[in-house]
């Protein structure tokens, strides 16, 4: 195959494969996916919540689990215990009835003899049933001893398994600072401030916005431009604006999330050049080097004549 033939059978495919590469690329910000990456400040904060949240909701379930079981051993104890008791309130009313009648033996003065007779016969069987009580206090005893050591498990698995005081205050503060974080997120979106931009048109803001981005006064000129987003002003624009500035300073992955918000919005604006070589860039800062790579061929293809396409050039160099 000569290549006058091959360029023509690569250039076939390449609007193709560039349109698979483009949506793939921006899967940044995706909080539903399973890893996230090019999460802005805010989702950050949510996700790690999100998964702090998680893992009180288990230990809770688990605990709960655990205190229930206990539960139900101890109910099983405590029936064992008053079945003992019982049983020892009626051996102590047999022993005061057998009292009672070796009393009534010893009263008649007359028949001493027979008295005695009867007295040591009947003592014998006193002896039998007393020896008789003491196998059955034995049992009730070891029964005891097996109880005692039952609770003094009860007791260590408690210790061991159970949350403390101050853990289950640090799970509720947990909680607490997630519901206060979305409720002031909320607050914050359904409650708009007042501010002294409201009084100027979006025309002038957006050109004083501008007018800041020129002399590097980025927070004056985020003010403006997420202004302008709020107001619906050209929102693509100050997206992609928002997302330069976070390319200027670094913040990478708060770029790339911008810049796919502003190229879903408008994706045939002039500056998607630049927007799709920074977006190549930003992911080859973050290490993502396959998106970086497709989205470099991206800008050559697509804007081969201009200067982004010749800086995309040079970048991928590096990358191959």
């Amino acid at each position: 195959m000569n290549r006058s033939v091959l360029i023509a059978f690569l250039a076939m495919f390449l609007p193709y494969n560039l349109y698979c590469a483009e949506p793939s690329a921006f899967g940044a910000g995706d909080l539903s996916n399973p890893t996230p990456y090019g999460l802005t400040s805010s989702e950050e904060v949510i996700l790690q919540n999100k998964k702090n949240l998680r893992k009180v909701v288990v230990k809770s379930k688990n605990q709960a689990n655990e205190v229930d079981s206990i539960r139900e051993r101890i109910d099983g104890l405590q029936t064992i215990i008053e079945s003992l008791s019982t049983l020892s309130r009626e051996n102590k009313l047999k022993l005061k009835s057998l009292d009672k009648k070796n009393s009534d033996q010893l009263k008649s003065n007359n028949e001493y003899e027979k008295r005695l007779i009867e007295s040591i016969g009947g003592n014998t069987n006193l002896i039998q049933v007393n020896d008789n009580q003491i196998v059955v206090s034995t049992k009730e005893i070891e029964k005891l001893n097996l109880i005692v050591i039952e609770m003094s498990k009860l007791i260590d698995e408690i210790n061991s398994a159970y949350v403390t005081k101050n853990e289950f205050n640090l799970l509720v503060n947990d909680v607490n600072k997630f519901k206060d974080l979305v409720a002031k997120e909320l607050k914050e979106k359904t409650k708009p401030k007042k501010s002294k931009l409201d009084k100027l048109s979006n025309g002038d803001i957006a050109t004083k916005a501008k007018d800041y981005y020129d002399k590097k006064l980025y927070t004056k000129a985020l003010k403006n431009y997420n202004h302008l987003i709020k107001k619906n002003y050209k929102p693509a624009r100050s997206h992609y604006m928002i997302g330069e500035i976070n390319y200027y300073r670094k913040n990478y992955a708060d770029a790339i999330a911008y810049f796919k918000k502003s190229a879903k919005l408008y994706g045939k604006a002039s500056y998607m050049p630049t927007l799709m070589l920074h977006t190549a860039i930003s992911m080859d800062k973050t290490g993502d080097k396959d998106n970086a790579q497709a989205f470099y061929n991206a800008v050559i293809t697509k804007y081969p004549d201009s200067k982004s396409a010749e800086l995309a050039k040079s970048k991928l160099n590096l990358i191959q």
